[in-house]
């Protein structure tokens, strides 16, 4: 079976599946992507780059889609590079948004495509309007609407889609939810596993002595993932627990939302706003998969705050590791964890309950041994990468051989 994936990062979500497709010699695994930084044996990685940037007299609203068009164009020529060199795929598998997919079916007419949908933007009921102190305009109404152009045509093109969580899945338009399977891309639960008695030693970090310590982790310093609310939080734990340290890793950057309107970081901001014991507050920047790993087991409580969005890997690897995860009571989390059974929840936008929570778990660690494993337990039965991966395999395998039935959309 010949597979094309298409991501302009990699290996992104795909990282394990293409890994164990390219294992099998039946198969040959191409990797469109613009990044040209990593490489996995056994995948041909193929370059793409688009020829410019969107024009920046270029609508605001039509930025994206621009984008996304000229992210197609390069797509489309890398598969015509890709069919003179003999390669044309039975199946392609590609993410859904930033627009390698868009023209796929022109370069390849017969061959099924299937989409990874992470994301549906919605002005009402989801992210965008989620933080009362920040209303929308009528302007950006408008542009979250227009945002969605790229992925409502790789909805009516593809043949099948996916999304990682249910609720993911429902920000989509309902017509077109047969047309999506809710997959998670896996945790592997055999390295994100528990290690009772761990100690955190990092290269210019030793917490071995320190027995309270909190874990954020997060790809950027931001508001969508509550790094305002969690650094607020940390003041008050600073207050009542003279000996617990906090353990931040994560880029000084913003991955989601708005940027601050002077150019400066959230970190800076929130550090000038709140005073803290520096001492006792370890910023780590994003760390290699070992050490992070280190971080998350030998966690005391470990802090997740995300308004009603994307949900991050981490959690579940936290979870895996078997850590009392504190999460805001938000989607996805809640798909996910239960309060009191397998981690707690807490209002997002209450920085002393989340203290008070933190509060809770470091005065009775003893109390919380059961959560911890319920923990482990929802990542092994639902996440765990061994059963999911097949399952992903499986669908490439099926859909390349076009044993599914065509989608009809509904019409209303």
């Amino acid at each position: 079976m010949r597979v094309l994936f298409l991501h302009t990062n990699f290996p992104a979500q795909y990282r394990h599946v293409a890994q164990a497709l390219a294992q099998d010699p039946k198969n040959q695994v191409v990797f469109g992507t613009k990044n040209r930084d990593v490489n996995l044996p056994g995948i041909y990685k193929a370059i793409f780059e688009p020829s410019r940037n969107p024009h920046p007299t270029t609508h605001h609203y039509v930025r994206p889609l621009e984008s996304a068009v000229l992210h197609g164009q390069a797509v489309f020529k890398l598969c015509e590079q890709l069919k003179h060199q003999g390669f044309v795929p039975d199946v392609i598998c590609g993410h859904s948004g930033w627009g390698p997919t868009l023209y796929i079916k022109d370069a390849f007419p017969d061959k099924p495509l299937i989409c990874y949908f992470e994301w549906f933007y919605n002005s009402l009921g989801a992210d965008a309007d989620f933080d009362p102190t920040d209303p929308l305009s009528v302007d950006d109404l408008a542009r979250i609407r227009t945002k969605n152009a790229p992925i409502l045509l790789d909805l009516y093109t593809c043949d099948r889609g996916l999304s990682p969580t249910g609720w993911q899945k429902a920000q989509f338009p309902p017509e077109f939810h047969q047309k999506i399977s809710v997959l998670h891309d896996g945790v592997d639960t055999e390295y994100f596993k528990p290690k009772p008695g761990a100690k955190l030693v990092l290269p210019n970090l030793d917490l071995s002595s320190v027995n309270e310590i909190v874990t954020y982790v997060a790809r950027g310093m931001e508001p969508y993932r509550g790094f305002p609310q969690f650094i607020e939080t940390i003041a008050y734990v600073q207050e009542r627990r003279p000996n617990c340290h906090f353990v931040i890793v994560g880029s000084d950057r913003v991955c989601y939302g708005k940027s601050l309107p002077d150019g400066s970081s959230y970190k800076d901001f929130m550090l000038k706003k709140v005073p803290l014991d520096l001492s006792r507050v370890h910023f780590t920047d994003s760390l290699p998969y070992g050490q992070y790993l280190q971080v998350i087991q030998a966690s005391s409580v470990h802090v997740y705050l995300t308004r009603p969005f994307v949900l991050s890997w981490s959690m579940i690897e936290a979870m895996s590791t078997g850590c009392l995860v504190l999460g805001s009571d938000t989607a996805p989390v809640t798909e996910v964890i239960k309060d009191g059974e397998n981690g707690l929840l807490v209002d997002f936008f209450s920085p002393q309950k989340i203290a008070d929570r933190i509060d809770e778990v470091l005065n009775h660690p003893t109390q919380m041994a059961e959560i911890r494993a319920n923990a482990r337990k929802t990542a092994l039965e639902r996440y765990a990468l061994a059963d999911l991966l097949p399952q992903h395999v499986q669908l490439i395998k099926d859909v390349a051989s076009k044993k599914f039935k065509p989608f009809i959309p509904v019409i209303r």
